[in-house]
């Protein structure tokens, strides 16, 4: 998984980039940026404005956020922002000059650290244990994607299984993301760190596990071998642990569509009578109501986790 992502030809370091590809909040609404900018806001006052403000955006695709973080901020705040992406694949060419571009995490930073779809594509082992008596890893082959067991796990990743995902069947082992999480939450000094992606929790786990692929906006097999997105949904639970282990402060985890609403996105449609007094603004009010309703769709991506994990200061709550 890790050489098919992130290898030399991998999925996420040559071509389109995930917009190529698939669908993230990110590239669905301008809303989602408008909320991520008054979430900005909120951080930014808790801290008493700092001067620089970091924004950090782990996983940053092509730089779309901050892109158009960039272009929202307001005066008085744009100034004072530090713009960082970390992403492996080469800086675009287009970026702005006032982005920074990084193939690891920085240090020290006080603001906001985004990880908006990473964590699921943080490489993770699966284990199998409906045949395999004590558990063991599933191999994969890189060309073909046919599966094969391995090793039984390490006890590490058998400890994880035991406190995170409990019970038969195949098991995606989040250790890794646990950890990914958890250094990422420790280069803030004080700020928030948030993380955004589809999951699952103990209680509801998946009984055949969510391993798959993606390629051109369709789903694939996973076959690891450099040609699509390799992805599994993220024990939710279990990160938020790793990082308020780390943070020392209790943790927010909620559904996508009340973290938005909470910020001021609403999918509501436009007045009728508007479309007699301003048709152009009706059309487009209507288009913006329309890519806002995406997002806090239950189904789609308003199911999203939001995980909001302070960092050396008071909670931001939203509700």
């Amino acid at each position: 998984m890790s050489a098919a992502l992130y290898g030399p030809d991998g999925f996420f370091v040559t071509g389109p980039g995930p917009a190529g590809h698939f669908r993230t909040s990110v590239h669905a609404s301008p809303a989602f940026t408008g909320a991520v900018l008054r979430l900005l806001d909120r951080t930014d006052r808790v801290l008493g404005r700092p001067d620089p403000l970091h924004v950090v955006d782990v996983g940053a695709g092509r730089g779309e956020l901050l892109t158009a973080l960039a272009g929202l901020a307001p005066a008085g705040l744009r100034e004072r922002l530090r713009l960082t992406a970390v992403e492996l694949a080469p800086r675009p060419a287009d970026l702005p000059a006032m982005i920074g571009w990084r193939d690891r995490l920085p240090d020290r930073v006080t603001g906001l650290l985004l990880a908006t779809e990473w964590l699921d594509n943080v490489p993770l082992d699966v284990a199998d244990r409906g045949t395999a008596s004590p558990p063991r890893y599933v191999l994969v082959d890189p060309e073909t994607g046919v599966e094969s067991t391995g090793t039984p796990l390490d006890p590490a990743d058998a400890g994880w299984l035991t406190s995170w995902w409990p019970g038969a069947g195949p098991a995606e082992i989040g250790l890794s993301r646990d950890l990914a999480w958890a250094e990422a939450v420790g280069t803030l000094d004080r700020g928030l760190a948030l993380a955004v992606d589809y999951g699952h929790v103990r209680a509801d786990r998946p009984a055949t596990g969510t391993l798959t692929g993606f390629r051109h906006g369709r789903q694939v097999l996973p076959v690891p071998d450099g040609s699509c997105d390799v992805t599994a949904h993220v024990a939710v639970d279990s990160v938020a642990a790793a990082g308020a282990a780390v943070a020392g402060l209790p943790y927010q985890l909620l559904a996508q569509r009340t973290a938005l609403r909470a910020l001021g996105v609403d999918g509501g449609r436009p007045p009728l009578t508007l479309a007699s007094t301003d048709p152009t603004g009706y059309v487009r009010a209507l288009a913006a109501a329309s890519a806002a309703a995406e997002l806090l769709a239950p189904t789609g991506l308003g199911g999203h986790w939001w995980l909001l994990q302070p960092v050396g200061i008071d909670p931001i709550v939203l509700d």
